[in-house]
């Protein structure tokens, strides 16, 4: 399974952004039975777990340091899932990878960087 990120940027305190991530490249499953999450790596720092849904949209779960700012979605139809971050912090800047999982299985992005400055 490949992912492939898109939308990071530069852009100012209390902006929005909104990330995508396309999966590709299943031969025995479909990308609706994983789980998708999107994480995100700091310099310096631990890579995180910013948000999470489940294979059918219907339980979400958030980091403490998004609730109320970021949204995830997804769209099994077109095999993508998204990331909607408003209200962006300085504290917000880094890479953001989205990881697809199933069972054992666990697949990752090569992440997209956000940076939030003035």
């Amino acid at each position: 399974v490949q992912l492939v990120e898109s939308g990071g940027g530069v852009v100012q305190p209390g902006g929005s952004l909104r990330l995508s991530c396309i999966a590709s490249g299943f031969t025995f499953s479909r990308y609706s039975s994983y789980d998708m999450s999107w994480y995100r790596q700091a310099p310096g720092k631990e890579r995180e777990l910013v948000a999470r849904i489940d294979s059918t949209g219907g339980s979400t779960n958030y980091a403490d340091s998004v609730k109320g700012r970021f949204t995830i979605s997804r769209d099994n139809a077109k095999n993508t899932v998204y990331l909607q971050m408003n209200s962006l912090k300085p504290e917000d800047t880094a890479v953001y990878y989205c990881r697809i999982s199933r069972n054992n299985y666990i697949g990752w992005g090569h992440g997209t960087q956000v940076t939030v400055s003035s």
